[in-house]
C-alpha cells in the first residue's frame, strides 16, 4: 500500500521570523504562512508508517492558478528523496527540499522556492505510491491557505533594495504620511497603511482573480504593479477597488476625506466584492502603496505639488482665450478632454530592476491608479523609470510623457488670432509652475505636530527647475512627442510690461484677503492697460465650484514706473461657497493696447481649518481596555449635520465609527471612546471628522503599548 499524509505542517509562526512576514495578522492569528520566494523555509511531513527509500515515491506539489506548470513557473515538484542534498541555484528557476531530520514516518524538510515565481495564494498536493505496483498513487492536498510574497532582501528577487536598512520603511512600516494641500499649506496626513491586517493579503487575492493578468506574469514586478495601478480604481470595470469621485457629493458612501488609512476599504471590498465609495487620488495611492507593500514590493506614496495634467499629449498644460480675455470653456485642440493643474496630485513610486530597459533606469518606478487617461486601452500608468523621467526619454515604457508632464510641463495661455496657423497666438508660458515640490515621507522619522518628516525628491524627478539640464529633459521629451513640437515652436510676442500675481499661502477660516496684481512698465512711453481680476472656490483637481468675486478696468500706465491692482475679498463672500478642503483660486489676466502684449496668471491657496486634539494615556497596556478622547471646535458660523469620526490605528482599531450630533457654530465637539491595543511598542492613532459643511479634519497621536503585569 502507498503511504498516506497524516500531516503536513508548515511552521507558520517559526518561518515567519527569518522571512521577515512576522507582523502579519493571517500568521499570528490564524496559523496562516506567508512565505517571502528566494528563501529557505522549514516543513514538517508525518506519513501512516516508515518511509521505505527503495519502495516508496513521495512527490510534493506547490502549485499556483488553475492549470499549474512547472514550465510556466507556477509549479514546483519535489521528490522526498534523503540521500540527497540540494544547493541554492539562482540562475535557474530551481524548487528543491532537504531532509533535514528523517526518522521513520517523520520527516523535517528544509524547502526552498525560487525568486521569480508568482505571488499570491499556492497550494499543495502530496502524491504518494509505490514505485514497482501499477496502483494509482495517493493524492493528500493541504487545506490550509499559503501565501508567497515578493522578497527585496533577496538579491536575486526583481524587487531587491540594496539598500536594505530602508525596507524598514517602505515594506515594514504600517503608518506613514501623504502630503496634501495646495504648495503654501501641504501638510502631511496621516495613513495607516495596514498592510498585515487580516483582511489584507485575502483582499489582494480577489483583486489579483479580478485582474485578468496571466497567472504566469504575476511574478513580474512590472506587469504585477502595472495591473495594481489599474484595479485600485474601477473604472474599467466592476472588479477594481475603489469608484473615485470629486464633485463633492458623497452621500451614498464614504467621503475621501474620512478615511484613515486603507484596511477599512479593502474590508469592504472583500466582503461585498465590489467597488469601494468614495477615492481621491491620495486613497487610491494609499491602496496601492498597502498593496505593494503587502507583496513585499518596497513602496511610497509620492505627492507632486501643483500637478499637470495633459489631457492631448503636448507636454503643455493651456487654457484658451477669446478676444475680450474670457476664458473659454473649452479646448478647441482637445475637443474630448481638457488640460488641468491640480493643487497637488498623488500616486506611489515602487523599487525593482527593470530588464526591459536600458542599464541605469531600474530603481524608483512610479505608478497612478488614479483614473485620469487612458493607456493601451485601460485606465492604468506605469511603472515609468525615474530616471526616465528625469531624462525626458518619452520612449520607453511605461507612459514616461504623462509623468513627464505631470511634473514639468510649461503652463501656456493662448488668445484667439485668427491670422495664426493655430488660430491662436500664445500670449504667456511658464515654464517653472508645474512641479513645484515633489515630497514623500523621510525614512525612519514620524512628525506628529509638524513636517519635519517630509522629503523633497523633486531632484528625483527633474532637474534643477530653469536648469540648462531641465530645460534639455524637457525639450528631449517634446522631440519626442510629436503633438508637442507644434506648441513648443511657437514664437513669443513682445513683452515690455512686466506682471506679477502677488501669491496667497493661507488664510484662516473666516479671514478677508486681497487679489493683488503688481504691473510695472519698462518701456519709455505710457501703456494703456486692461486688467480683470477674480477669485472662486476650486476643488483640489483644479475644476471650478463657485465664482466669488470679480472686478475689472483700464487704466494708463506712466513710463517706468508701477501700480497695483486690488480686489477685496471679505469672509462672508466665500464662506457659504466654500467646497471640500476649502481651497480658492485667484485669476488675472491683462492686456496692453499698444503692444498686444497678453498676460494670464491664477494661484491657489487653502482656507486653514482646526486640527483634532486627541488625548491618550502616557501608556497603554496591551490587550487591555484604554479610554481615548477627541475634539475640536467648530469654525463655522453654521451647524454642521451628519456628523462623524473615522479612528484608526494598526495593532489599535481597526476602523471605529462614531456618530455625533448636530454641531452648532463655535461649539466644541468632544467624544471619548476605547481602544484595545493587540501588540507592544510605540504606534500612531490617526482620526478624521467628517459633515455635510466641514470636511477634512484630521488628527494623530503617538501611542506607547506596554506589556501587562504577569
Amino acid at each position: 500500500m502507498a503511504l498516506e499524509v497524516e500531516m503536513f505542517y508548515l511552521y507558520p509562526k517559526e518561518n515567519s521570523k527569518s522571512h521577515k512576514t512576522d507582523q502579519y495578522e493571517l500568521v499570528n492569528e490564524e496559523d496562516i504562512p506567508v512565505l517571502r520566494r528566494g528563501q529557505k523555509f522549514t516543513v514538517a511531513v508525518r506519513f501512516n508508517r516508515d518511509f521505505d527509500f527503495n519502495k516508496d515515491m513521495v512527490k510534493i506539489a506547490f502549485n499556483y492558478g488553475p492549470t499549474p506548470h512547472p514550465i510556466k513557473g507556477t509549479s514546483g515538484v519535489l521528490r522526498l528523496d534523503p540521500s540527497k542534498k540540494y544547493s541554492i541555484d539562482n540562475k535557474k528557476p530551481f524548487w528543491f527540499a532537504n531532509v533535514l531530520d528523517g526518522k521513520e514516518s517523520n520527516f523535517i524538510l528544509e524547502v526552498y522556492s525560487p525568486p521569480s515565481i508568482p505571488v499570491g495564494l499556492w497550494t499543495i498536493r502530496i502524491d504518494t505510491a509505490v514505485k514497482t505496483s501499477n496502483q494509482p498513487s495517493t493524492v493528500f492536498n493541504y487545506e490550509g491557505d499559503l501565501y508567497f510574497i515578493c522578497n527585496p532582501w533577496n538579491c536575486h528577487d526583481q524587487t531587491y533594495m540594496p539598500e536594505t536598512r530602508l525596507l524598514e520603511e517602505y515594506v515594514l512600516n504600517d503608518t506613514g504620511k501623504i502630503w496634501v494641500g495646495p504648495l503654501g499649506t501641504s501638510k502631511g496626513r496621516e495613513w495607516v497603511f495596514g498592510q498585515f491586517d487580516t483582511c489584507t493579503l485575502p483582499a489582494i487575492q480577489l483583486m489579483l482573480e479580478r485582474s485578468g493578468l496571466a497567472y504566469i506574469s504575476r511574478g513580474d514586478p512590472i506587469r504585477l504593479t502595472r495591473m495594481i495601478s489599474k484595479m485600485v480604481n474601477s473604472n474599467d470595470d466592476d472588479g477594481g477597488i475603489l469608484n473615485g469621485r470629486w464633485d463633492g457629493d458623497y452621500e451614498d458612501g464614504t467621503a475621501p476625506s474620512a478615511w484613515t488609512g486603507s484596511v477599512p476599504i479593502l474590508h469592504e471590498y472583500l466582503e461585498t466584492q465590489s467597488p469601494v465609495s468614495y477615492g481621491q487620488c491620495w486613497v487610491f495611492s494609499g491602496v496601492c502603496t498597502t498593496i505593494c507593500r503587502a507583496l513585499g514590493i518596497p513602496s511610497r506614496v509620492v505627492s507632486n505639488l501643483v500637478s499637470a495634467h495633459d489631457a492631448n499629449s503636448t507636454l503643455t498644460i493651456d487654457k484658451y482665450f477669446d478676444e475680450n480675455n474670457d476664458e473659454l470653456p473649452y479646448d478647441p485642440n482637445n475637443p474630448t478632454g481638457e488640460d488641468s493643474i491640480w493643487n497637488y496630485h498623488v500616486w506611489s513610486d515602487v523599487y525593482m530592476a527593470r530588464p526591459d530597459l536600458p542599464v541605469g533606469y531600474g530603481g524608483w518606478q512610479a505608478i497612478d491608479a488614479t483614473p485620469q487617461e487612458t493607456s493601451d486601452g485601460f485606465f492604468q500608468c506605469g511603472p515609468a523609470s525615474l530616471e526616465a523621467i528625469k531624462k525626458g526619454q518619452v520612449g520607453f515604457n511605461y507612459d514616461v510623457g504623462f509623468m513627464v508632464a505631470s511634473v514639468n510641463a510649461d503652463l501656456m495661455r493662448w488668445k484667439i488670432d485668427h491670422s495664426n496657423v493655430l488660430g491662436f497666438k500664445r500670449i504667456y508660458c511658464n515654464k517653472y509652475h508645474v512641479g513645484r515640490f515633489i515630497l514623500t515621507k523621510q525614512p525612519f522619522m514620524y512628525d506628529y505636530n509638524g513636517d519635519r518628516d517630509r522629503q523633497d525628491i523633486t531632484s528625483q524627478y527633474k532637474a534643477e527647475e530653469g536648469s540648462k539640464a531641465e530645460r534639455l529633459s524637457l525639450l528631449n521629451a517634446v522631440r519626442g512627442t510629436e503633438a508637442a513640437k507644434r506648441f513648443y515652436d511657437m514664437p513669443e510676442e513682445m513683452e515690455d510690461v512686466e506682471f506679477t500675481l502677488q501669491d496667497l499661502d493661507r488664510i484662516k477660516i473666516g479671514e478677508d484677503f486681497s487679489v493683488v496684481v503688481r504691473i510695472t512698465n519698462k518701456s519709455a512711453e505710457y501703456r494703456h492697460i486692461k486688467c480683470q481680476m477674480s477669485a472662486a472656490t476650486v476643488y483640489y483637481n483644479g475644476v471650478k465650484a463657485h465664482p466669488i468675486n470679480k472686478d475689472e478696468g483700464e487704466f494708463n500706465l506712466k513710463p517706468n514706473s508701477t501700480e497695483e491692482l486690488r480686489l477685496n475679498v471679505s469672509a462672508c463672500e466665500y464662506l457659504d461657497k466654500l467646497v471640500e478642503y476649502c481651497i480658492m483660486k485667484i485669476y488675472a489676466i491683462a492686456s496692453v493696447t499698444e503692444t498686444n502684449q497678453t498676460w494670464a496668471d491664477e494661484d491657489d491657496f487653502q482656507v486653514i481649518k482646526p486640527d483634532i486634539e486627541i488625548k491618550v494615556p502616557r501608556t497603554i497596556v496591551v490587550k487591555q481596555p484604554a479610554s481615548i478622547s477627541l475634539k475640536f471646535v467648530n469654525p463655522l458660523k453654521k451647524n454642521l449635520t451628519d456628523c462623524k469620526f473615522h479612528i484608526s490605528g494598526a495593532s489599535l482599531v481597526r476602523n471605529q465609527i462614531i456618530v455625533h450630533p448636530d454641531v452648532r457654530p463655535g461649539t466644541v465637539i468632544r467624544i471619548d471612546t476605547t481602544i484595545v491595543p493587540k501588540t507592544e511598542g510605540e504606534q500612531k492613532l490617526v482620526a478624521t471628522f467628517s459633515s455635510k459643511q466641514l470636511l477634512d479634519i484630521t488628527g494623530t497621536a503617538k501611542v506607547d503599548v506596554v506589556a501587562g503585569e504577569e
